[in-house]
């Protein structure tokens, strides 16, 4: 294994102190990536009980099966993006057949539509929680308050071609959203997984 592939030293302990069924590393992992377990579930599922059942999923499953987690393999971070992903999707997939069988609105085709939305939009959201602040700082000045490069470079004290440059990396990133295998994509981010 090369100094590149050697997984993060918080995430190889978390998994290790997990594995070893310690209830404070559940809590502490809990604490730092709920946020993102919830909101990625909420943006597959548009619904907050449904979201916050997901979470609860998430977390279990960590709990019960800490050892499905492969450092080697990368970041938890990514690894319970995926996870939660998977969950939403199923769940989503579940309601919605359940919904079609009873009559509901819509065809399977639909159904499928709406999944790959939802993953999409779920892939967008991690892409910029996870983009360095930099690029994501220049983004959201430049397509939430709608400033152009040169008063994004204004606003974060740059130059106009250092503004520029985060702003093309920044929607590079993001332009990956519709790939089911973008490179360093979470597994199962992205098509209807």
């Amino acid at each position: 294994m090369t100094k590149r592939d050697v997984p993060p030293r918080w995430d190889r302990k978390m998994q290790q102190r997990l594995a070893r069924g310690e209830a404070a590393a559940l809590g502490e992992l809990y604490d730092r990536f709920a946020s993102l377990v919830h909101g990625l579930a909420h943006r597959v599922l548009g619904e907050e009980r449904a979201a916050d059942a997901v979470t609860r999923d998430v977390f279990a499953h960590v709990w019960q099966h800490p050892d499905t987690y492969d450092p080697r393999q990368g970041p938890l971070r990514t690894w319970l993006a995926a996870l939660t992903n998977r969950l939403a999707v199923q769940r989503l997939r579940t309601t919605g057949t359940a919904a079609l069988a009873r009559g509901g609105p819509g065809t399977t085709e639909d159904l499928e539509r709406t999944v790959h939305h939802a993953s999409v939009a779920a892939r967008a959201d991690y892409i910029v929680q996870s983009m360095p602040a930099p690029l994501r700082a220049a983004l959201e000045l430049a397509y939430f308050q709608r400033r152009d490069y040169h008063q994004t470079a204004v606003d974060l004290g740059v130059t106009d071609d250092e503004a520029r440059r985060r702003l093309r990396l920044g929607l590079q990133l993001l332009s990956t959203a519709h790939d089911t295998e973008a490179p360093g994509s979470p597994p199962g981010i992205g098509g209807a997984a």
